[in-house]
């Protein structure tokens, strides 16, 4: 099944890239390596506010993360696309880094990055399985609850 079959089978849309909001771009390919710049979740087209362990909870952070895996697809779709390629053509998710807005007591940034890495795996297969790191923050641009960056390898 193709990566977009699959897709329409979650019912998931592929948004535009965003318009970067400082002094960076979208993505960067060099050779067969996409870098996808940091990605903040957001609801309602707004930034999805709020501080894991005080206000949200791991659930809610869960949400966040997979929210942010839509965006990161989108944005890989046109990195694609600015190559000749489609997402058919990912090779492997490499590595994500996920930065989890928190309280210094929270300790399960680890479970909320779940969301990112649990859809990876369901629209990519044994491709989406990656290297990953998760911290836990003190705040994230905008009062974001999670950010979100990407590695992938297209062929």
């Amino acid at each position: 099944m193709s990566v977009y079959d699959k897709l329409g089978q979650l019912g998931i849309t592929l948004p535009p890239v965003a318009v970067p909001a400082a002094a960076y771009v979208p993505f960067v390919q060099t050779g067969n390596l996409v870098f996808l710049s940091g990605h903040i979740a957001k609801r309602d087209g707004k930034a999805w506010v709020g501080q894991l362990g005080a206000d949200m909870n791991t659930e809610q952070g869960k949400a966040a993360a997979r929210a942010i895996a839509i965006d990161l697809m989108g944005t890989l779709h046109a990195a694609c696309q600015a190559s000749g390629k489609t997402l058919d053509d990912v090779r492997r998710i490499v590595k994500v880094m996920s930065l989890v807005n928190s309280t210094g007591s929270y300790t399960e940034q680890h479970l909320v990055t779940n969301g990112a890495s649990e859809l990876f795996g369901e629209v990519f297969g044994p491709a989406g399985a990656h290297a990953r790191s998760a911290f836990g923050v003190a705040q994230i641009p905008m009062g974001a609850c999670v950010e979100i960056e990407l590695i992938a390898e297209i062929g």
